[in-house]
């Protein structure tokens, strides 16, 4: 019985490797193009409704946050999808991996978000910069795995959310700041692994 366990996990240790050093297939272009156009909708929409978003940043986080929820949970139902689709034995260690890469970001940008909220309000200001850079760190942990071209996507979110924070003040909250640097990024995102996989047949 311990030869047959030993032997398991063995295969699954090799499993792992296997999905570690495979290119992930799991996101779709045209999904991630699609979140480019939901944060130029968000975008729009603080343009139209919330001229003044220094004055009422609850709304303005709340455009932005369900923005990225929203964008999240396509993005994730499409991998899981995709993902069993592509690499079908290794899908369940291929998620894993991605969700490993990604997962200290997006949770490092969650906290950074409610410790500024609730304990340093005066510098709400600096979060459109800080989501771009926690954004960022999360393109480039996934690069690894992902085509190389991909670092330019890390390089674009890190460019925009220093200068995001170099603007200070209340024009940090521009719409056009997010609207831009999403929406640019999300399709440099959707274009690398558009050509780089020659995935014309298969975008979604």
């Amino acid at each position: 019985m311990n030869d047959l366990h030993r032997a398991l996990d063995e295969i699954g240790s090799i499993r792992r490797q296997v999905a570690r050093t495979t290119e992930f297939r799991g996101y779709g272009p045209a999904t991630l193009a699609a979140t480019a156009v939901f944060a130029a909708l968000a975008a729009v929409a603080q343009a139209r409704w919330l001229p003044d978003p220094a004055a009422s940043v609850s709304t303005y986080l709340a455009t932005w946050i369900s923005t990225a929820v929203l964008s999240a949970a396509l993005i994730g139902t499409q991998m899981f999808a995709r993902t069993r689709r592509i690499h079908s034995g290794l899908a369940d260690e291929m998620i894993r991996t991605a969700v490993e890469q990604f997962l200290p970001a997006a949770a490092a940008g969650a906290l950074v978000t409610v410790v500024i909220v609730y304990r340093v309000p005066q510098a709400l200001w600096m979060l459109p910069g800080l989501w771009l850079l926690t954004f960022s760190l999360g393109v480039f942990a996934s690069c690894r795995f992902l085509p190389r071209p991909m670092a330019l996507a890390g390089v674009w979110y890190l460019s925009t959310g220093l200068l995001a924070i170099a603007l200070a003040g209340p024009r940090a909250f521009s719409p056009w700041i997010m609207g831009i640097s999403y929406g640019v990024g999300q399709l440099l995102v959707a274009a690398i692994l558009f050509f780089n996989r020659g995935e014309a047949g298969d975008a979604l």
